[in-house]
């Protein structure tokens, strides 16, 4: 006791600093949390699937986040040297998504590719604006490229004379099936997906947390919808090109499912349960819904004839 004392008296007269070294880094937790904002995101947008509907960010594995709106998906990844927006929403969307982007703490000016789904005003029309926002290069396919650069719908789009024209985009590259978008540690694989429209896209990648790595399949619409006078089945090859697709999504490697509508892959319910979306039968199941819907549509063309 004598000694402790001691040595307690030596300290306070002498003014001794007992060096800790440096503090331990602090991380950050991620925001945004499946856990948490999924059932957040399931009870702001309470079953709506409207375009514009406001609808907080999620985190939906490692650096891949949701940060559309509750109608409309909007996928940011992001990379150590920049990140990759997937789809800009509609024209009113492009200030959400910025919202949700700067809330997650990350900036626009990171963004160093927007790319794209199909070429629907519903999910580009946003893109014009986000591309001033960030300075970004737009990334998409050859086909989609002539109706983003005017602003136009196709002629020969299934829902020409439905769907909207959008302010044009100033398309940066153009990739075809297989082709890859590489931006420091993120690689973003093109998947060439036809169907519900010529130029359409889907797109893969791994996103990892620590070990723990998942691969992600943005899966195109898919669907077969289009005005009242284009029948699927009287074009044979685009036909082809619609089954190929669906079936490039059932072959592909996919353990987390999201889609350009959320509602189209039932997000709202699977983000509602607070729980990793992880589903490696995601992108089969997905597949055989679309192949039940297509020959459905079919049935309908042959049974008007």
């Amino acid at each position: 006791m004598f000694a402790s004392a001691f040595l307690l008296a030596a300290a306070q007269l002498n003014q001794i600093v007992v060096p800790l070294g440096k503090p331990p880094r602090v991380i950050e937790q991620p925001k945004a949390p499946i856990e948490t904002n999924g059932p957040l995101w399931a009870s702001t947008c309470n079953g709506s699937d409207d375009d514009n509907k406001p609808a907080p960010p999620v985190r939906i594995h490692a650096n891949t986040y949701l940060v559309g709106s509750c109608g409309i998906s909007s996928i940011l990844i992001v990379g150590d040297q920049g990140d990759v927006l997937i789809d800009g929403g509609t024209e009113q969307d492009a200030d959400l998504i910025a919202a949700n982007v700067r809330d997650l703490g990350f900036r626009m000016q990171d963004i160093r590719f927007i790319l794209t789904s199909h070429e629907h005003y519903d999910h580009v029309g946003g893109i014009a604006k986000l591309q001033r926002m960030s300075g970004a290069t737009v990334v998409t396919s050859a086909p989609a490229a002539k109706v983003l650069s005017s602003g136009t719908p196709a002629t020969d789009d299934p829902q020409f004379g439905l769907v909207k024209s959008f302010p044009p985009v100033a398309v940066g590259r153009t990739v075809g099936d297989g082709d890859e978008v590489r931006l420091g540690n993120l690689m973003l694989t093109a998947m060439a997906t036809p169907g519900h429209t010529a130029g359409a896209l889907s797109w893969r990648w791994v996103s990892c947390d620590g070990g723990v790595c998942r691969t992600i399949v943005y899966a195109d619409s898919l669907h077969a919808i289009s005005n009242d006078t284009y029948r699927f089945s009287d074009h044979p090859a685009y036909l082809a090109a619609f089954r190929a697709s669906i079936a490039k999504i059932s072959a592909s490697p996919c353990e987390i499912l999201l889609t350009p509508h959320p509602g189209a892959s039932d997000m709202p319910t699977r983000l509602a349960l607070g729980k990793p979306l992880l589903d490696e039968n995601g992108c089969k199941a997905y597949a055989l819904d679309l192949t039940k819907q297509l020959d459905e549509r079919l049935a309908k063309e042959a049974a008007s004839k």
